[in-house]
């Protein structure tokens, strides 16, 4: 808290450079509009008793400096001084318009925290021997969620997980990624695989696309990818409709990208017709972390307009040993880095790792 303290005492600073500005000019030079924006700058940064603590100083300071002067009379003198109670009022109620304004924001943000929960629900952190790990940054300011979404559930068939981006921004892409967070966990119980999952998605797209109408019915799509654990045979099964690849992390720190063995458009484009989409194993021994990702990662650019590698930093992040939410804290930042600020697009990352077993109870 440091800092705090030292950003507090700004304005006594700038009264004591009035001190030293007005005893090393000419008498007939004032300091007194200086000593004004003593109280207009604790507005924002202290509390109202410093403020006014503050205003009153700037008063006896300037009749001070006025009387070695011998300056003070109607101008120099009671004029200054009611200008500078005047301000010290003012800086009271500006001070205690931005304290409402803050309250008022952070009212906002804790409704915005409990919205995320709702359409945006946290994984659980571990699924038997899998440890997991979420994470998201909006592209928009204030904003906490926005249209990539990702949903993780443990069923019969093995543990299934959801990582998507639907097409557009604002509050429209919002709701079309609840749907599809409350369509992944209301199918993933009872689809024979991945595949027959991403079936129901589309119908389920395709209703909402109805129901709706307008350019969500013609055009509205999402990419999705759909992912299978099976903790028999150490392997997982990918579905990737038209999503960015997953990055498979072994435990050497060897980074290998699960791309497609074939393309697949994206969930919600039924009306091109059915596209066939195989489903592509892979091996996920004990030590292994998967890592899928959404464009506004692939996309993110530097200010030379070069795109981020996601492949070739994780094989460099990795390098330090951690657990899921680790690594997503290492790739956002370095994200950031790359960017040089708030990224462009939605950010959604997920990440598994194959880890021990928990204990029998």
């Amino acid at each position: 808290m440091s800092w705090r303290r030292g950003v507090e005492m700004i304005p006594w600073a700038i009264i004591v450079i009035a001190v030293v500005a007005d005893l090393a000019t000419p008498t007939d030079v004032s300091t007194a509009p200086l000593l004004a924006a003593a109280p207009v700058t604790a507005a924002p940064l202290s509390r109202t008793r410093t403020i006014v603590g503050v205003g009153l100083a700037a008063m006896v300071v300037h009749v001070f400096l006025a009387g070695v002067d011998h300056t003070f009379g109607w101008r120099l003198g009671i004029a200054n001084q009611l200008t500078l109670a005047a301000v010290t009022v003012l800086a009271v109620g500006l001070h205690r318009m931005l304290r409402r304004r803050e309250e008022g924001a952070r009212r906002a943000e804790r409704v915005a925290e409990v919205a995320q929960k709702a359409v945006l629900p946290t994984p659980p952190a571990r699924i038997g021997a899998l440890e997991i790990a979420a994470s998201y940054i909006a592209a928009e300011d204030e904003a906490l969620i926005g249209g990539d979404f990702y949903a993780v559930r443990e069923t019969a068939r093995g543990t299934r997980a959801i990582l998507g981006d639907v097409r557009g921004k604002g509050m429209a892409a919002v709701q079309a990624a609840s749907v599809m967070v409350g369509a992944f966990h209301s199918y993933a119980d009872y689809a024979e695989d991945v595949t027959e999952l991403a079936g129901w998605l589309d119908r389920h797209l395709e209703r909402e696309g109805e129901r709706r109408a307008g350019l969500e019915q013609s055009e509205g799509f999402t990419t999705a990818l759909l992912v299978e654990f099976d903790p028999v045979t150490h392997t997982v099964a990918l579905l990737n409709r038209g999503h960015p690849a997953p990055l498979l992390l072994d435990r050497t720190g060897r980074v290998r990208s699960l791309d497609p063995s074939q393309e697949a458009p994206p969930l919600g484009m039924t009306v091109l017709g059915v596209v066939p989409a195989p489903i592509d194993r892979f091996a996920f021994p004990p030590g292994s972390t998967l890592l899928c990702i959404t464009d506004g990662v692939t996309e993110a650019r530097d200010p030379l307009g070069r795109f981020y590698q996601p492949e070739q930093r994780l094989s460099l992040l990795a390098r330090r040993p951690s657990g899921p939410a680790e690594l997503l804290r290492l790739l956002a930042e370095d994200v950031e880095r790359h960017s040089h600020g708030r990224p462009k697009d939605d950010q959604g990352i997920l990440a598994i790792t194959h880890g021990a077993p928990p204990p029998a109870p």
